[in-house]
């Protein structure tokens, strides 16, 4: 059973979405306890959410401001309910890569095959999770460092969400401690060194390949161009276009 968070600042409107079906059939468990748009990151982070809805129809801005902060640090999937039918929010929908748009009014069938679709994603990266996690068994039987195989499993799915947290659950670790331990080896926190993994192949992408910016932001696990763009100038100094402008130049 995936856990869908619904995201309504109105109460009544938040109930009237609980009880639009069994959401149990659709092989989710629906928590509907976020009052405020401004508190949804600390409920992200302390939750194991699978599913974020969020209503658009008390406010569409605060709605796409919402899309943009989760974009910011997750891949969790998103279904936009109750916006308009204005061509230009869509499009902004589509850039934080939302699971669906469904425009007001929505209906119960809307929503249920939109449900359905998301359902299928989450199973098919469950299989490949347990698939991973099985490999890293057997890697881990191996006897290596058990940062060798953090620093692994960071360059082998740097185009994934990652997160120490998933990475301790996965070699079953205490998350603080392998944090600490990381730290003590490297000499730079796991988050910088995620930071500069991606940031060092963005780099080599953009200097030997034509591959659009968009697909390198991709590549290096952004869902967020506007979040990767300002993330690489903080790194290089630079934007990406003018880095590669660059790059050209010098070969």
């Amino acid at each position: 059973m995936y856990k869908a968070l619904l995201v309504q600042p109105d109460r009544y409107s938040r109930e009237e979405t609980r009880l639009m079906f069994h959401w149990e059939q659709h092989g989710f468990m629906l928590q509907a306890d976020a009052y405020s748009l401004s508190d949804i990151q600390d409920i992200l982070s302390t939750l194991s959410v699978d599913l974020v809805l969020i209503d658009l129809k008390h406010s569409q801005s605060s709605g796409m401001l919402l899309c943009e902060r989760i974009r910011e640090y997750s891949r969790v999937p998103i279904i936009l309910l109750g916006g308009s039918h204005d061509f230009q929010l869509l499009r902004k929908a589509m850039a934080f890569q939302v699971s669906d748009y469904i425009a007001d009014p929505v209906q119960p069938e809307d929503l249920a095959a939109s449900l359905r679709k998301v359902k299928k994603e989450l199973d098919a990266q469950s299989v490949h999770s347990h698939r991973i996690t099985l490999s890293y068994e057997k890697k881990k039987n191996l006897n290596p460092s058990i940062i060798d195989l953090v620093k692994q499993y960071v360059q082998e799915q740097l185009h994934q969400n990652i997160t120490l947290k998933k990475i301790s659950s996965l070699l079953h670790f205490n998350c603080a401690y392998l944090g600490q331990k990381f730290k003590d080896q490297e000499n730079m926190s796991f988050n910088e060194y995620l930071l500069q993994q991606r940031m060092e192949k963005a780099k080599i992408l953009l200097e030997r390949t034509d591959m659009r910016i968009y697909e390198i932001a991709n590549e290096v696990g952004y869902t967020e161009i506007d979040w990767f763009y300002k993330k690489f100038k903080e790194y290089t100094g630079a934007s990406a276009n003018e880095y590669r402008k660059q790059s050209t130049v010098i070969a």
